[in-house]
């Protein structure tokens, strides 16, 4: 069962909060991080990209990146722009998106939990990017960004997130991308035991959405950080890692999508006759977004098609069953040639959010030769590769809203 823990945060004054929040630090490049914190030296990307406030040719993964991040962080709290509270708390963050609000729980999980997979994952993650999240961790000693976590929804823990978000919140505003963005401050001591035993004894397991990198290289920084000290006795606040926890039922996950560069050498007609194997294909006349699981859209030679993948190639498998899997194992592999997504160049990725529009884009540009679009994978098909314990194909998730760094920080 697991373990989380209220923390005293430090936190952006609220009539700068605004100002300060970012996107996560590994949903943009360089030139996009310069952009986004250009004329604004209250962003928190000076902090988690600090590369950005260096000349342009800089490694962002140099000795002086990491060092330009703990100059930035220092100052952040030097002038007050980050405050930190004097009693620990747990925290109810809420984002609002096109009017739909999801709602969880700003907390500190046990890197003892992780270990022991009751913290779930599914995806592998890479030595590299462990390596800069590790580095950025040790040179501020605080972890700047909260790991995306969701459990299986609880009546009382959700009535408690619900009941949080009656009163004002201490933070509000509505970023850029017009997301609206909430925080209140749970303090109540007895809401907090009540909190910490509802997770310890009712909730079986989290799963982490998304911020694989940071829950792994929190983790190796907390064990590091407990061999190196001989008084170590299990509290200190390196056990544990920064996460919002949302009950499954708050969240959504979008579609993630796919364009191919070329046909591998096939003509569109071709393909189609070939794809026709494995599945039933359909003209249509204006673009398809799969409404149910096993469909497909497909945008070749400036028409639409609906895909429906045939019973016999539909397995039972918790991976298998995925349309990721599907359409990789019977057309995108055998026919497009694209063996392995993960590392192929001749293949990208599109997240839901842009619309199948973008999808015509890119394909009409004469860049990608042939899009796809699919159904969205549902959080009960994470939670069972997670309980499986497999790993999702690569890109077959994609949330949103994302949640902002710089509204909560925990020192370690």
């Amino acid at each position: 069962m697991p373990i989380i823990r209220p923390f005293c945060a430090l936190r952006p004054r609220p009539d700068i909060a605004h100002l300060v929040a970012s996107l996560p630090y590994d949903v943009m490049n360089p030139e996009e991080a310069r952009k986004m914190a250009a004329d604004n030296p209250l962003c928190f990307l000076h902090v988690t990209r600090a590369e950005i406030d260096l000349p342009n040719q800089t490694n962002p993964h140099s000795d002086e990146v990491y060092e330009k991040a703990r100059e930035n962080f220092n100052r952040f709290v030097r002038e007050k722009i980050l405050e930190k509270d004097q009693n620990p708390s747990f925290y109810v963050y809420a984002l609002t998106m096109h009017h739909r609000r999801q709602a969880g729980l700003v907390a500190c999980c046990s890197i003892d939990d992780y270990v022991d997979d009751i913290i779930r994952k599914h995806e592998h993650t890479r030595p590299e990017k462990e390596n800069d999240r590790i580095r950025h961790m040790q040179h501020l000693s605080a972890q700047t960004g909260p790991i995306f976590l969701t459990f299986k929804d609880n009546l009382e823990i959700n009535d408690i997130i619900k009941q949080s978000t009656s009163a004002n919140p201490i933070i509000s505003f509505v970023s850029n991308d017009e997301i609206q963005h909430e925080v209140w401050q749970v303090k109540q001591a007895e809401t907090i035991q009540r909190l910490m035993e509802l997770f310890e004894k009712e909730v079986t397991a989290l799963y982490i959405a998304d911020g694989h990198h940071r829950a792994a290289s929190a983790v190796k920084v907390g064990m590091e950080r407990r061999k190196n000290n001989p008084l170590h006795t299990g509290t200190e606040p390196y056990n544990y890692f920064l996460a919002v926890l949302f009950p499954a039922s708050q969240l959504q996950i979008l579609d993630y999508n796919r364009v191919v560069k070329d046909l591998n050498g096939k003509l569109p007609s071709k393909l189609i006759e070939e794809i026709s194997v494995n599945f039933e294909v359909q003209q249509v006349d204006t673009p398809y977004k799969p409404e149910s699981p096993h469909l497909f859209g497909m945008y070749l030679d400036f028409t639409w098609y609906k895909l429906t993948a045939k019973p016999n190639i539909i397995s039972n498998d918790p991976i298998g069953s995925l349309d990721v899997s599907i359409l990789q194992d019977y057309l995108l592999g055998p026919l497009l040639g694209i063996d392995d997504p993960r590392t192929n160049k001749r293949i990208d990725f599109v997240g839901g959010i842009r619309g199948l529009s973008e999808l015509e884009k890119r394909v009409n540009s004469g860049e990608m030769a042939v899009a796809f679009s699919l159904y969205p994978v549902s959080l009960t098909q994470l939670m069972a590769v997670s309980d499986a314990g497999c790993v999702m194909p690569p890109k077959s998730t994609w949330f949103e809203p994302k949640l902002r760094d710089g509204l909560f920080v925990h020192l370690i």
